[in-house]
């Protein structure tokens, strides 16, 4: 499992399925290939949502993430 969190705080964020991570790693603009951090807002959520209809809880776990703010900075990190 992947878990997400808040890279300014540290804030756990929640759990999201490797399936769920390639979607996030397909839609977002990564620095380089060891780049684990992304900034999301509600645009790009909307996005995600569109392009993928199967991605619910990666959705939900997003929009939680972001909350009622302009976007938030979030990294991941493989679990065992």
């Amino acid at each position: 499992m992947i878990r997400l969190s808040n890279k300014d705080t540290g804030a756990d964020i929640g759990e999201i399925s490797e399936e769920e991570l390639q979607i996030l790693v397909a839609a977002l603009e990564e620095e380089d290939s060891k780049d684990q951090n992304y900034f999301i807002d509600h645009a790009t959520v909307d996005m995600i949502e569109i392009d993928h209809l199967n991605a619910g809880s990666l959705i939900t776990v997003l929009r939680a993430a972001i909350g009622s703010g302009d976007g938030v900075e979030i990294q991941y990190v493989r679990t065992a």
